[in-house]
């Protein structure tokens, strides 16, 4: 495995989270993503090798790492499953980022050691069924009580990940709390009038967990409001540069996937006397595809690099987020073609990374909005 530009620790955490996956993860994931199951035994593991915990500091529980660790982890996941891949992304950069980075002490103290461990999990409720990719549509409303003690939270908030395991312990919600004021505010699970809808029946990412929420008269103390009132707005733009960061490592992962297996495939399966890996079509095929996951690695690497060293982000993580996701797309469909009849089958990985890849085209920004960010950066706007 290359690990040209990588630490000696780091290169040594992507072997261990590799054939982590490669043992643990890749002979029973295909079984849970035919169930609609989520692997609780899985998530366990990955906490207790403390994946969960490589973006924060010891003092939480952390592993001392940063964004780079935490982004080659998730790329070596995906590489056979996006299921698993995405509950860690989400854990992370969703779930258990926001309240590290906007959470008072207090907050810090109650609800991390166990993000951090992976005991527990954490959601991010932004999106809401009439507002997307225009976030700032949000019309989920929080007021505060009379006595100026609680906010009650009325919404719904739509595709949201971990947000309804056994495990999942609250959940970040953005809302107006004001006239064209977002603020974000933290809803513990099982809180009275916050209702878990059923698993959505979605095209991938079927062993992952995702649910619409809906918030009736929801009461939850004013201290819950995660970070400055009013700018849940600039916080959310924050958490989803970040995001798209990992979101990009995730859909590379996938992108090297669709080349690994289409090379093994096309080494022993045979037409016309040889070995298709022989037919010059094929070799084009997956060296085209090759291309466009190392061009995806070097970008989201780059952004990684540049959230680590403290600078803008924005524009790196849209061409990352934008790069990944259509090789990631891109690949699925070549390794379909290489596979033939057999990659149409569920059985085989690729026919499951066929599923999952189209969702990095379109979560956490589609790819039209990372164009938009892009041009605005150029001065196009």
């Amino acid at each position: 495995m290359d690990h040209f530009g990588l630490s000696e620790d780091l290169a040594e955490l992507r072997e261990t989270v590799a054939a982590f996956a490669r043992d643990k993860i890749a002979p029973v994931i295909g079984d849970f993503y035919a169930r609609h199951e989520f692997p609780y035994e899985i998530v366990a593991q990955m906490g207790s090798m403390g994946l969960f915990g490589l973006a924060f500091p010891e003092e939480f529980g952390g592993m001392g790492g940063d964004y780079l660790a935490h982004c080659l982890a998730i790329e070596e996941i995906a590489r056979v499953d996006s299921s698993v891949a995405i509950t860690l992304e989400a854990a992370i950069s969703l779930g258990a980022m926001p309240i590290f980075k906007f959470g008072t002490d207090e907050q810090k103290r109650r609800w991390l050691p166990d993000l951090v461990a992976g005991r527990k999990l954490a959601a991010f409720g932004l999106t809401e069924p009439g507002a997307g990719s225009d976030a700032g549509g949000t019309r989920t409303t929080a007021k505060l009580s009379d006595d100026g003690r609680e906010w009650i939270i009325n919404g719904t908030k739509a595709f949201i990940t971990n947000s309804g395991t056994e495990i999942t312990v609250l959940v970040t919600v953005t809302a107006l709390t004001g006239p064209d004021e977002i603020s974000t505010i933290i809803v513990p699970s099982g809180t009275p009038g916050f209702t878990v809808a059923p698993g959505y029946d979605k095209v991938g990412w079927c062993a992952s967990d995702t649910h619409e929420l809906s918030f009736d008269n929801v009461r939850v103390p004013v201290e819950n409001l995660l970070g400055e009132r009013g700018r849940g707005f600039k916080q959310f733009l924050t958490i989803l540069d970040e995001g798209r960061v990992a979101i990009a490592a995730l859909a590379t992962g996938l992108a090297q996937g669709c080349v690994d297996e289409s090379v093994a495939y096309a080494r022993q399966r045979e037409a016309f006397g040889s070995p298709i890996s022989a037919y010059q079509a094929v070799q084009f095929m997956i060296a085209e595809m090759e291309a466009g996951a190392q061009t995806a690695r070097l970008a989201w690497r780059d952004a990684a690099a540049r959230l680590v060293a403290g600078l803008p982000i924005r524009n790196a993580a849209a061409i990352a987020k934008l790069q990944a996701g259509e090789a990631a797309m891109t690949n699925a469909r070549k390794a379909t073609q290489v596979h033939g009849g057999y990659g149409f089958m569920n059985e085989f990985p690729v026919g499951r990374f066929y599923r999952d890849a189209k969702i990095l085209e379109v979560g956490e920004g589609t790819s039209e909005i990372q164009k938009m960010v892009i041009s605005r950066e150029l001065g196009l706007n």
